[in-house]
């Protein structure tokens, strides 16, 4: 007898075109990359398919393009590299992923794993070399296991806490035929905060009598902004911020006691000192907290998505954990009215805190010092407007000196705080907002680790404003070096001439020879729209003065 059910015939699909069907399908829209020979497969696939191939001058530049996107969207940003150096190039833009929080798909080719007659030609074992640093990282070994796989990739590096996450599809596995359909991706909820939580946070909250609220890099990282200003202003409590949690509230808040830039000394550190209540929203360890738990001191409420990483300066005795925003709103409706705290003496330190951000910001002095580049850089962004910073001591002066008035609207890096991410982050930020203005702003010697991106952006016809603080030399560790007594030594280097080095890529080259020349050379940067250089030159001189020597006498008196 003989079988009459009907046969089903499973349409068969090129790995490579189905490995690009399962990013369509997580809603990718470009892929950040520097493709090599490995890859070849999957870039005919992206060829013939709706995303976009954005090709950059090197690999960290892909990296970190996609890293910043994840950062701004939180859907996870894709970039692709070959294998071995071309690997090992994404290895910096991982661990910034790793440590910042930043949700990350890493695609990287290798060598048929079949049968090779290549012998170890260019072979490292990228899996395992990516693994600590990684959420995940996978070799595909078949062309079915490819949908399971993506839809995994995306699902580990979006949720809490984001990160990165490494596929590497081998060139024999990318052209072998497969069958199995596409995963789509579903909406997810995070839990809410427990009941006993909530009242055990609001029992500490009630019995203090000075409590201060952190902002952290975790608040920067969903849409938490309604209910931490909310909570903020029905229950009148101080806030501070992480470097990376700038802009979460508008920091024009009378409530506002500044930015955690310094590890201490600073005004601020004088009312956390005071406080005996830190109220930490979307508090990261990554960050290292700008004060020092110890037995019987100073009481803390730890509130996020996860629950708190305990070391010997952060160890929270009441833990609130679930959707950040859902836990804030909870938390201020069950503390309703009622609480009394004494404000006289963060009123002391805010006012101090004023005055001594007000001082220099009309500096003539040229070349720029710190207090003024800082300050005409605000005055030229609007308040949605975006800076990127790379890292240097002007890292510390714009997390002081600048207030951000919106989310993720200051794009500095306090986790690896890695140099070379500046104009590759900005960039992703001028991608994704073409409406508001973005600035790098990035230290010459930052600059030069990924300056051939100025090609990329021009490529990609972005409006951006890149502005290069000039002091020819790594200012951030001669700063240390002083600090530590040691000789001014070994630290300088000469520079191209930036104006010629940005015309030579087709962009515009500014620099700046007059201090009021700043303000009016940004403003018609940005009229006149396209990639624009503004060479600085900086004079750095007040870094130990101020920073150092002026906090040591004053905070102490406070």
């Amino acid at each position: 007898m003989t079988d009459q059910r009907p046969q089903t015939t499973r349409q068969t699909t090129k790995a490579s075109d189905l490995f690009v069907q399962a990013l369509e399908a997580e809603g990718v829209e470009q892929i950040f990359a520097v493709p090599g020979e490995e890859n070849l497969d999957l870039v005919e696939s992206l060829r013939r398919s709706s995303i976009k191939l954005v090709l950059t001058r090197h690999e960290q530049g892909a990296g970190f393009m996609a890293a910043t996107y994840g950062r701004l969207t939180g859907k996870p940003g894709v970039c692709m590299a070959t294998l071995g150096p071309g690997a090992t190039n994404l290895t910096t833009p991982a661990a910034y992923a790793h440590l910042g929080g930043f949700p990350l798909i890493m695609i990287t080719g290798q060598k048929p794993i079949k049968t090779s007659k290549q012998g170890q030609f260019q072979i490292i074992d990228v899996v395992n070399l990516f693994d600590p640093i990684c959420k995940m990282s996978k070799q595909i070994v078949h062309g079915n296991s490819i949908p399971s796989l993506v839809r995994e990739a995306f699902r580990l590096a979006s949720e809490e806490r984001p990160g990165a996450v490494l596929l590497e599809l081998p060139e024999d596995i990318a052209e072998e035929p497969c069958e199995a359909p596409v995963i789509p991706p579903h909406a997810r909820h995070y839990a809410v905060a427990s009941d006993s939580a909530i009242a055990d946070a609001v029992a500490l909250i009630r019995t203090a009598k000075m409590p201060l609220v952190l902002l952290g890099a975790g608040a920067n990282r969903k849409h938490a902004r309604s209910a931490i200003s909310a909570f903020i202003n029905a229950t009148g409590i101080p806030f501070f911020c992480t470097q990376m949690g700038k802009g979460v509230v508008d920091e024009r808040s009378e409530l506002f006691l500044g930015t955690a830039a310094l590890s201490d000394n600073d005004y601020l550190h004088c009312a956390i000192d005071r406080s005996d209540l830190i109220i930490n929203f979307g508090h990261d360890v990554v960050e290292k907290p700008p004060f020092f738990m110890e037995d019987g001191g100073k009481k803390v409420i730890h509130v996020n998505y996860k629950s708190a990483q305990v070391d010997q300066v952060y160890f929270p005795q009441v833990e609130v954990v679930g959707d950040l925003a859902a836990s804030v709103k909870k938390l201020c409706d069950a503390l309703g009215g009622g609480c009394d705290f004494d404000k006289v003496y963060f009123n002391t330190v805010k006012a101090e805190v004023e005055k001594h951000l007000g001082e220099g910001v009309d500096d003539p002095r040229f070349p720029v010092t710190p207090q003024r580049f800082v300050a005409d850089t605000r005055r030229a962004m609007g308040d949605e407007d975006i800076i990127a910073l790379d890292n240097g001591i002007y890292k510390i002066w714009y997390a002081r000196n600048y207030k951000a008035y919106e989310p993720n609207t200051v794009l500095l890096d306090n986790a690896l705080a890695t140099m070379g991410a500046g104009l590759p982050s900005a960039m992703a930020a001028a991608f994704l907002n073409p409406d508001r203005r973005v600035m790098a702003i990035c230290g010459d010697g930052g600059f030069m680790m990924n300056s051939q991106e100025l090609e990329t952006a021009i490529r990609m016809k972005l409006n951006l404003v890149v502005m290069v603080l000039n002091d020819s030399s790594y200012g951030m560790i001669r700063w240390k070096q002083a600090g530590l007594g040691f000789e001014d030594w070994g630290l300088e280097f000469n520079n191209p001439g930036f104006v010629a080095y940005a015309e030579s890529y087709g962009a515009t080259g500014h620099r700046i020879e007059a201090t009021d020349d700043l303000v009016p050379t940004i403003t018609a940067a940005f009229e006149t729209g396209g990639v624009h250089l503004i060479d600085l030159p900086v004079d750095y001189s007040e870094n130990q003065k101020v920073l150092i020597d002026e906090l040591a006498s004053k905070t102490c008196l406070l």
